[in-house]
C-alpha cells in the first residue's frame, strides 16, 4: 500500500493505492492517523496517475476520472459506488435514484450508508448525491467541501475561501 499527500483548493488529500488500483482518497482531516504503507512501483504508479488527474479535474479539464479502482467493501457497497461513478460531472441524483438505477428501489438508507462509506472522494462522486427535493444532504468531508465540488462542478468557479472555511469546524452529517 502507498501513501500520498495532495495538495487541493479543499486542502490536503490523502491518497492510497494497493498494486490493484486507488483504495482511498481522503478529504481534510479525515485520513486516519496510522496508515501502513509499503511502496511498489505499481501502487506508485496508480498515485501518480490519480494525481495528475486531479490536477486536470481542478483545472477544469477533467470531467471524468479514468484510473484502476480498487475500494474494499462490501457486494452491495460495490454495487452503489459503480452507480455512483454513472453520475454524470455537473450533475446529481438522490439516494432514490441510485437505489432504482442498482436494482433495489427501497434501499434509499441501504444507499445512503454505501454512499457515506465510499472511501474513494471526488473520484467516485458520493458529492453528487443530494436529498430528493434537491437539499445538500450529509458528506463525510463537511457540506462545505460538498457544496464547493457542486459549485465547482455546475459553474467552473471555485468558490472563495473553501479551504479557509474547511480547516473551521464543518460537523459531517450522517
Amino acid at each position: 500500500m502507498s501513501k500520498r499527500a495532495y495538495s487541493s483548493p479543499l486542502g490536503p488529500l490523502t491518497l492510497l493505492a494497493n498494486n490493484q488500483g486507488l483504495t482511498a482518497l481522503y478529504l481534510p482531516n479525515r485520513a486516519p492517523n496510522h496508515t501502513d504503507h509499503l511502496s511498489s512501483p505499481e501502487s506508485t504508479a496508480i498515485l501518480e496517475l490519480a494525481c495528475q488527474q486531479l490536477d486536470e479535474y481542478f483545472a477544469g479539464t477533467r470531467q471524468l476520472f479514468s484510473m484502476p479502482l480498487a475500494p474494499q467493501g462490501t457486494a452491495f457497497q460495490q454495487r452503489v459506488w459503480q452507480a455512483l461513478q454513472s453520475i454524470s460531472f455537473g450533475e446529481t441524483a438522490s439516494y432514490q435514484a441510485i437505489s432504482h438505477l442498482i436494482g433495489n428501489p427501497k434501499a434509499n438508507q441501504a444507499v445512503g450508508s454505501a454512499n457515506g462509506k465510499n472511501p474513494i472522494s471526488i473520484i467516485i462522486p458520493c458529492h453528487r448525491i443530494i436529498g430528493r427535493q434537491g437539499q445538500l444532504v450529509g458528506y463525510g468531508g463537511g457540506l462545505t467541501a460538498k457544496r464547493a465540488l457542486l459549485t465547482w462542478e455546475a459553474t467552473g468557479k471555485w468558490p472563495d475561501a473553501v479551504s479557509s472555511e474547511l480547516s473551521s469546524t464543518d460537523p459531517a452529517l450522517p
